[in-house]
């Protein structure tokens, strides 16, 4: 089967900025395919009104109608959503399936080490360079001196995979340069060894009673914040639909990125979805159907799977991050828990949306971590922030918890 390259994604803008933008995707298909257009989408700040999706296993068609901004960048979005479709072979302008035949070479990590004089909002601020310079942080440390300097510590990897080159690392300090002005005292990047993210994990001195709070797998008998929360969620299985497929349907409440947390759950299963549809309703609700089957091709028609992947998948869009304000002797630390995907990938943005919405709420940072936690079988990317109280915390513990977590819900 081939393709014109200009037919795998095609991306209709629309006239209106309140008017959903419809990108098509017309590719060979692969496991986990749809979780990573998501975590794309989800990534330049798009919003997901709707979605249709159906595949013979071989090739897939994708539909998605989205929600931009006067500052997304569609060209480079339509660059990274082909960067993660089934490569193909070109002869005479079309395309045609080439399956992988070895896995990609990590991508390297670099040290960006900045040391600047602290203002409010500058942690986010250089994050959101990042962010936009598509350098994703793997592993950040930022610590305030007395003096009021501050030394921020990133591990990056560089999507564009230039930050080897002196044009690329010029144009990282520059860009960093324009939004400290007169507060970057210095800015160095030099290249790491991937040991070193490979091996962060949580600090040891994370209190067992944060961590059960925080990384409990069980459904709660009562949630604990209806703020902290998505309102109740909907899974329900039928076999009797469909002579080859299981279908699920799936009743919630919006948030960013529901539909990554639907297909990253999936892909960690080892579900293959066949056709899917996705649509809001009035008040954020949202309804999907999805015609699933197993790796081997079949219904799940054992109870036991059946009732493992709805429970994982209510708890999921119940809580697809767990946010918590503790005290850490006098201290007031903000800890933030991101899933991790077998693949070893996290949630995007979310050190970008904890520093915005404390920014937001003008609350200062002392300190910050990212590291990574086990907790039984699942991964945990943890952020731990230390909060400058100074004079005493600008709002209480519960508007910060109840911010962060609307920030990173997108309902802010």
């Amino acid at each position: 089967m081939g393709i014109l390259y200009d037919d795998v994604v095609i991306i209709n803008q629309s006239e209106k900025e309140e008017d959903p933008t419809v990108i098509t995707i017309n590719c060979p298909d692969k496991t986990g395919l749809g979780r990573d257009l998501c975590r794309i989408i989800l990534f330049f700040g798009l919003s997901i009104v709707r979605g249709d999706l159906s595949t013979d296993g071989k090739w897939c068609y994708i539909v998605f109608w989205v929600i931009g901004n006067s500052t997304t960048r569609w060209s480079l979005l339509k660059k990274r959503l082909l960067g993660v479709c089934p490569s193909c072979s070109s002869a005479s302008g079309l395309l045609y399936y080439r399956a992988e035949l070895q896995s990609p070479k990590p991508p390297d990590v670099f040290l960006l080490t900045l040391c600047c004089l602290d203002r409010k909002g500058l942690l986010h601020d250089v994050t959101r360079v990042l962010c936009e310079l598509e350098l994703t942080i793997k592993k950040v440390k930022v610590s305030t001196t007395p003096d009021g300097r501050v030394m921020d510590l990133f591990f990056v990897t560089d999507t564009r995979e230039l930050l080897h080159t002196r044009k690329r690392q010029e144009d990282t300090h520059n860009r960093l340069k324009v939004i400290m002005e007169d507060a970057m005292i210095s800015c160095d990047i030099e290249l790491v060894g991937t040991e070193i993210t490979a091996c962060s994990q949580a600090s040891s001195f994370l209190q067992s009673v944060i961590t059960e709070d925080m990384f409990h797998l069980e459904m709660p008998n009562e949630l604990p914040s209806r703020s902290l929360t998505s309102n109740s969620v909907s899974v329900t299985m039928d076999n009797m639909l469909s002579p080859g497929h299981t279908l699920v349907q799936i009743n919630c409440q919006d948030h960013k990125g529901l539909l990554y947390d639907i297909m990253r759950t999936l892909k960690d299963y080892n579900i293959q979805i066949s056709y899917g549809r996705f649509s809001m309703r009035q008040r954020g609700s949202c309804e999907i159907d999805l015609f699933i089957v197993q790796s081997d091709g079949k219904k799940i028609v054992d109870p036991s799977k059946q009732n493992a992947l709805s429970y994982r998948l209510q708890m999921e869009l119940l809580q697809p991050l767990r946010v918590a304000v503790v005290s850490r002797g006098p201290d007031t630390e903000l800890l933030v828990a991101n899933p991790v995907e077998l693949s070893g990938k996290g949630r995007p943005l979310v050190f970008h949306d904890i520093t915005l919405a404390l920014k937001m709420l003008d609350t200062c940072i002392f300190l910050a971590e990212i590291g990574r936690h086990m907790i039984g079988d699942r991964e945990y990317e943890v952020y731990r922030v230390l909060l400058d109280e100074g004079d005493g915390l600008p709002v209480p513990r519960s508007k910060i918890e109840e911010g962060v977590w609307k920030m990173l819900m997108g309902w802010e």
